[in-house]
């Protein structure tokens, strides 16, 4: 039984079927929190967060706001997810929970959600995500064997362009943030001038 339900409850989130994740909470109003104390992969939140469909998200986020800061097998959080596909509106349907921790949390891979939507080049995602908490843009990578970078290093190595002139032309361009070394030595003009990435524009934000 406990098998069919799982199966439904991420068909509903996978086809962002509200009518039928409130269909499932009436017939048990406990089935989230069977799946947050359970050893599933991802939960419905994770997958519906990843595919965008915010209207689940945000039944989901009603009946168990606390969801938001489960993380899956990947230490990915629904934040991280969204981020990572550019969702803006489940972005914010996140945020809108007010409880902002995800925003600084690593995935399994020592990225930040707003890491990952530098890397993806989602500039209104980043944008959200600095409003809702600004030193999330100072949380430095974390690899393996202390290997540790920026999101400004990320970004001139990853030649995204946009979120990189975002970043250096806000008030979050503090000298010392930006000065900063990654692990190898580098800082930010080492590296954008090896690159030739160093002509920078004005930004829309905030």
């Amino acid at each position: 039984l406990v098998e069919i339900e799982a199966t439904k409850l991420f068909e509903a989130a996978m086809e962002g079927s509200v009518s039928s994740l409130q269909k499932m909470l009436n017939e048990d109003p406990l089935i989230l929190d069977r799946f947050s104390i359970n050893c599933f992969s991802d939960t419905p939140l994770h997958v519906a967060a990843m595919l965008g469909h915010v209207d689940f998200v945000k039944e989901i986020i009603r009946a168990r706001p606390h969801l938001v800061n489960e993380s899956n097998s990947h230490r990915s959080s629904p934040l991280h997810l969204a981020s990572a596909g550019g969702h803006l509106d489940v972005v914010k349907a996140i945020l809108s929970v007010g409880d902002h921790r995800s925003c600084l949390a690593r995935d399994r891979n020592g990225l930040t959600p707003v890491h990952l939507a530098a890397l993806k080049g989602h500039i209104e995602v980043m944008k959200t995500l600095l409003r809702a908490k600004p030193e999330a843009a100072q949380v430095a990578t974390e690899y393996g064997g202390g290997q540790e970078e920026n999101i400004l290093h990320l970004c001139v190595k990853h030649y995204q362009l946009e979120p990189l002139k975002l970043l250096v032309t806000t008030a979050l361009a503090h000298p010392l943030f930006i000065n900063s070394k990654d692990s190898d030595g580098n800082t930010l003009l080492h590296l954008a001038v090896a690159d030739k990435q160093v002509e920078m524009g004005p930004s829309e934000y905030p």
